[in-house]
């Protein structure tokens, strides 16, 4: 019983409250199309981080991250800005080269040589405690680079059919076992050695801006070649005393026919925040996602009901862990945190 115990529930086939995960067989590819226009009477984030390599896979991605929050009481006129955020950072192998911000918070150049993913975190925590507790919408782009710098080079897999050997000449191809719930133990999204298979699924996608709706986003940069975007939309507005949210998340690339882009990873979270701030629903719905593994996210996502919504940056790194979250989904729980600064805007 007792080895049995220290087994991860995913890799038994079970949930973190123990009910059998589902079986997929198929990864899912059902685009979640454009941004919906804006509600009246409420507040919307938008994010953004772009990146493309002006000297190819071999040489250093340079990111741009765009982050702005709008105030909607009629969406036919023009929305109120309330914040907005740059930044501009050259990183190789995942580590900051240079970093610049506007605004720019006196300890932004403490992130320089960290390298991305928890340490990036941690340094965060330290060099601009202040915007997190603020929720501001830096740093939402600060902490995305975490997971942006993991994922941006897939876009070479659409632009050189040797994209992997590239990578692995200049980082060999880590073992992926073990590190979320797509890539738990005996998952069918890996080989024998614990590296994920290759033919990731994909999906054409739209555009994110909704025609029906042009000033419903920032704008965001057309580079030549190939680029990587991360994007996010928040929305939120009341109903009686309850905050309802509606987010959406997708990683994708350009295409080199100059088509609508590829994405990879796509979510949909709707969210209702009860007047004392704590999490009463979550939905998460996969547009895209690369393997049949990955579908079962989901599933966990009811132990963080309860939780205070402020609290989730860190509710979510520690009970949706490993095998236990998505990498991605966990990202979009975790920017739900934001949420009482918006709605602060909001009223």
């Amino acid at each position: 019983m007792g080895d049995i115990d220290l087994i991860e529930p995913a890799a038994r086939g079970l949930s973190l409250t123990g009910k059998p995960l589902p079986v997929f067989t198929e990864p899912v590819s059902a685009p979640l199309g454009h941004t919906p226009p804006r509600r009246a009477h409420s507040v919307r984030r938008t994010m953004s981080i772009d990146v493309h390599w002006p000297q190819g896979l071999e040489g250093p991605g340079h990111y741009l991250g765009r982050c702005r929050d709008i105030l909607t009481h009629d969406p036919a006129a023009a929305p109120v800005l309330l914040e907005q955020a740059e930044v501009r950072i050259v990183s190789a192998d995942r580590q900051i080269l240079s970093i610049s911000a506007d605004p720019a918070p006196p300890g932004l150049q403490q992130l320089v040589g960290v390298r991305a993913g928890g340490y990036l975190r941690n340094a965060l925590a330290e060099a601009v405690a202040e915007e997190k507790a603020a929720g501001t919408p830096l740093y939402l782009t600060l902490d995305d680079m975490a997971g942006t710098t993991l994922v941006s080079r897939w876009s070479f897999s659409r632009w050189r059919d040797d994209w992997m050997n590239a990578v692995a000449a200049q980082s060999p191809r880590p073992k992926m076992e073990g590190v979320c719930i797509g890539f738990r133990p005996g998952s069918s999204a890996l080989g024998e050695d614990g590296r994920p298979l290759e033919g990731a699924n994909t999906s054409r996608v739209l555009p994110l801006p909704n025609p029906a709706d042009p000033m419903g986003w920032h704008d965001m940069p057309a580079y030549e070649g190939a680029h990587f975007r991360r994007a996010r939309c928040i929305d939120l507005w009341r109903e009686g005393q309850e905050i309802a949210v509606e987010s959406l998340f997708q990683d994708s690339s350009s295409a080199p026919d100059g088509g609508d882009r590829w994405a990879i990873h796509e979510y949909r979270l709707r969210a209702r925040i009860g007047a004392d701030g704590t999490v009463l629903a979550l939905e998460a719905t996969p547009g895209t996602l690369p393997y049949a593994a990955c579908r079962v996210a989901y599933m966990n996502n009811e132990v963080l009901i309860g939780t205070p919504v402020r609290e989730l940056r860190d509710t979510v790194l520690e009970k949706l862990k490993s095998t236990g979250g998505c990498t991605h989904l966990n990202d979009t729980l975790r920017a739900l945190a934001e949420v009482p600064a918006l709605t602060a805007r909001l009223d």
